[in-house]
C-alpha cells in the first residue's frame, strides 16, 4: 500500500531541489528522489501533484502573499515556502484530502525539515485559508446547528421511573 506522507515528502522534496537546480527538470529529480521508495511511494499521486504545483506556482505563490502579507513569497525560507506550496496545492486545488489531514501533515513535515518556527509559520497560513474556504464555513455552520439542537433533559419527577426518564433522553 502506497504511504501517501511518504509520497508528499517526495513531493516537497522535488519542488525544493528544483529551487536550487532551475535548469533540471521536475521530473528527473522525482524519478531520482521516487527511486529508493518505489514500492512504498504513491508515484501517480507524486507526479500528478508534481504537474499541477508546477503550472499553478505562481497563483499558489500569490495566495501565500495574500495569507502571509508581512512576509513577500520571496522572504519565506525556501523549505517553508515548498511545504506550503504543497499544503496549499492539496488545500485549494485537489481537494480530495480533508483540510485537517492537509494541515496537520504539512505542519509534521515543518517540524521534521524546517526550522524551530517553520510549523507554527505553516500552521498560522494555512488556517488562514481554511477559514477562508467554504469547506470551514460549512463545518462551522453544522457544529453551531448541532449545538442549537441539544436535547433538554426531562426534569425528574417522583412519578416517573428512573426507567422512564432514561427513555426520555
Amino acid at each position: 500500500m502506497a504511504n501517501r506522507h511518504l509520497s508528499r515528502v517526495i513531493v516537497m522534496q522535488s519542488l525544493y531541489e528544483l529551487d536550487f537546480r532551475p535548469r533540471a527538470t521536475i521530473f528527473n529529480i522525482a524519478k531520482r528522489n521516487i527511486s529508493a521508495y518505489q514500492e512504498e511511494c504513491d508515484t501517480e499521486y507524486i507526479e500528478k501533484s508534481l504537474a499541477d504545483i508546477q503550472k499553478k506556482i505562481d497563483k499558489i505563490d500569490e495566495i501565500i502573499s495574500k495569507a502571509a502579507p508581512e512576509w513577500p513569497v520571496e522572504q519565506i525560507a525556501k523549505i517553508d515556502k515548498t511545504i506550503l506550496r504543497v499544503a496549499v496545492y492539496e488545500l485549494l486545488f485537489a481537494q480530495k484530502i480533508p483540510p485537517k489531514v492537509v494541515i496537520n501533515e504539512a505542519v509534521e513535515i515543518a517540524k521534521i525539515y524546517g526550522s524551530e518556527n517553520s510549523s507554527k509559520f505553516v500552521n498560522g497560513v494555512l488556517a488562514t485559508l481554511y477559514k477562508q474556504d467554504s469547506r470551514y464555513i460549512n463545518e462551522e455552520s453544522k457544529i453551531e446547528e448541532k449545538s442549537k439542537s441539544t436535547r433538554e433533559i426531562p426534569q425528574y419527577n417522583e412519578e416517573l421511573s428512573l426507567l422512564d426518564l432514561h427513555k426520555e433522553v
